[in-house]
């Protein structure tokens, strides 16, 4: 870990700094930087590898379920996701992917739901997946069709789930759908009527319709749900409660979104550093260039500038308080800022950047797809007016 400086800062308790030093030796010496080409295997394997050392207790909440705390710690994922984001890509969507996909159970589970499912996944055990997204319904999620109707003690569910993470390899999925009833309309209903299921991988109707390869491998897939029967006690919480369900699991992990954008920031800074002062270059070396030292700079300010939001919204969140507006700013500085910062670590590279499976070139794909889920740029960016907007409104009443 090179640059610990902001372990200082009054946002960690003592704990905090332990956590991300311990990890960070830990991931030195177990977790690999490049995988095999069956991503899968080697997706199955990181959170086996991750459960069994501890770390996805950080994920779900309750000491009696496997939690670390009895509620979910936002610095604590904030950390652990920055921290396997430097050593790799793979290894912090195992740990996210777990934490996202179990959250909405931590949040609303009933306690026979809960100690169903999260102590296997606190072990390693059982992969969770989060499934809201549709192919008409991405940042628009009250567009959704996937539909669900009652048919005695089960809902039977209906429609198809795209660009879901660890499709194709979770042992259950967290599923939104819109209770259908004679004369319904997404228009009429809107969020209204959208309520949240776990089901399990063998459940009757459901399949992997389509595997999705991406720019940064991962497991992806597109479900489809044809007369899926689920039963009531799998629904998690009340009927019609699943946007608000969906909406404060993702203000939970959106911040660590940008946790992990973090990480690749300063795994390239590290990389352009090293490059810069090794690469020779007319009689010197590439940093001896005010240019490079002008973009190193920015660079740093950067990720500062960004770490600065993410953890103000970390801790904001832990205690207690609202953070819609500070975990969109978070994420859009975050990921926006990583983008700009691995560019120019690519650059620094020079030809040697864009071999493939150069670690900045792994960078260059890994941080990509942050500025699109969980909320592309352009969400953030009307999530922060909405909220200026609406204490404007107050302030003016």
């Amino acid at each position: 870990m090179s640059d610990t400086v902001y372990l200082d800062w009054p946002f960690f308790e003592k704990r905090h700094v332990e956590l991300a030093r311990e990890l960070d030796a830990w991931a030195a010496a177990n977790v690999r930087e490049t995988h095999g080409r069956d991503v899968d295997d080697a997706c199955r394997a990181l959170v086996r590898s991750l459960g069994g050392a501890g770390w996805l207790g950080h994920a779900v909440a309750g000491r009696e379920h496997g939690g670390r705390e009895e509620a979910i710690d936002t610095r604590a994922i904030c950390l652990v996701r920055e921290t396997l984001a430097r050593h790799s890509g793979l290894a912090d969507f195992a740990f996210a992917m777990q934490g996202l996909g179990s959250g909405a159970i931590s949040l609303a589970g009933t306690p026979e739901q809960k100690a169903r499912y999260l102590p296997r996944v606190a072990r390693g055990e059982a992969i969770a997946a989060f499934a809201l997204s549709e192919p008409e319904a991405g940042s628009d999620v009250a567009a959704m069709r996937c539909s669900a109707r009652v048919d005695g003690g089960h809902y039977v569910l209906d429609g198809d789930k795209t660009w879901i993470s660890n499709g194709g390899i979770a042992d259950f999925y967290v599923v939104f759908a819109r209770a259908c009833e004679p004369g319904d309309t997404v228009a009429k209903r809107g969020s209204k009527g959208i309520s949240a299921f776990i089901v399990d991988a063998d459940a009757p109707g459901f399949a992997v319709a389509e595997r999705i390869e991406v720019i940064a491998p991962h497991p992806l897939a597109s479900l489809r749900f044809d007369g899926c029967r689920v039963p009531a006690a799998q629904r998690l919480g009340a009927e019609g409660e699943g946007f608000k369900i969906a909406m404060r699991t993702l203000d939970v992990f959106r911040t660590s979104v940008a946790a992990a954008a973090l990480g690749f920031a300063r795994r390239a800074l590290d990389e352009a550093l090293a490059r810069a002062t090794t690469r020779r270059m007319f009689d010197g070396v590439l940093a001896d260039f005010q240019l490079t030292q002008a973009r190193l700079a920015q660079m740093a300010l950067t990720i500062d500038s960004a770490a600065l939001l993410t953890y103000r919204a970390a801790w904001q969140r832990d205690q207690g308080k609202n953070v819609t507006r500070e975990a969109a700013m978070a994420k859009l500085a975050a990921t926006e800022g990583a983008q700009q910062v691995i560019d120019a670590a690519v650059q620094m590279w020079g030809g040697r950047g864009v071999v493939s499976d150069a670690p900045v070139e792994r960078l260059y794909r890994e941080i990509r797809a942050l500025r699109i889920y969980e909320g592309a740029s352009e969400v953030q960016q009307l999530i922060i007016a909405r909220e200026l907007l609406k204490d404007r409104a107050k302030e003016t009443r």
